[in-house]
C-alpha cells in the first residue's frame, strides 16, 4: 500500500486512535500558536505602537487597597491588551482549522470520485 493510499484512509475513515493522536498534536498546535502569537506577532505590534506589551494593557476599575487587617485587595483591571491578543489566537487556529478541514474534504471527495469511478467499469 503506497504512503499516498495509507494517508487517505487514515484521514477519510478514521477511528479513535488517530482521533486521540490528534486532540495530542491539537494541544501541542495550540501551544505554539499561543508562542507565535506572543513571542513573535505581538511584539512587532507593539512595538509600533510605542513600545507597548498588549499583556499590560488594562484598564484600572478599582485601584489596589489594603484592608484593616493588612491584607491587600487585588486591584479590579479589564485586561483588554490579554483580550486581543486571545483574538488573535483564536484566529490563526481557526483559519488552520478550516486549511485542514479544506484538504480533508478535499481528499473525502478524490476518494469517492475514485470508488465511482470503479464502480461505472
Amino acid at each position: 500500500m503506497s504512503i499516498v493510499q495509507e494517508f487517505k484512509e487514515f484521514a477519510v475513515k478514521g477511528n479513535m486512535l488517530d482521533m486521540a493522536v490528534g486532540i495530542i498534536i491539537g494541544g501541542a498546535f495550540g501551544k505554539i500558536v499561543n508562542s507565535l502569537v506572543a513571542d513573535v506577532i505581538m511584539p512587532p505590534i507593539g512595538m509600533v505602537l510605542g513600545q507597548v506589551d498588549f499583556k499590560d494593557l488594562a484598564i484600572t476599575l478599582k485601584e489596589a487597597t489594603v484592608d484593616a487587617a493588612g491584607v491587600e485587595i487585588a486591584a479590579v483591571k479589564l485586561n483588554y491588551g490579554m483580550f486581543a491578543q486571545n483574538v488573535v489566537d483564536f484566529l490563526i487556529i481557526a483559519f488552520s482549522v478550516f486549511m485542514v478541514v479544506k484538504v480533508v474534504n478535499r481528499l473525502r471527495r478524490s476518494v469517492e470520485a475514485e470508488e465511482a469511478a470503479k464502480a461505472a467499469e
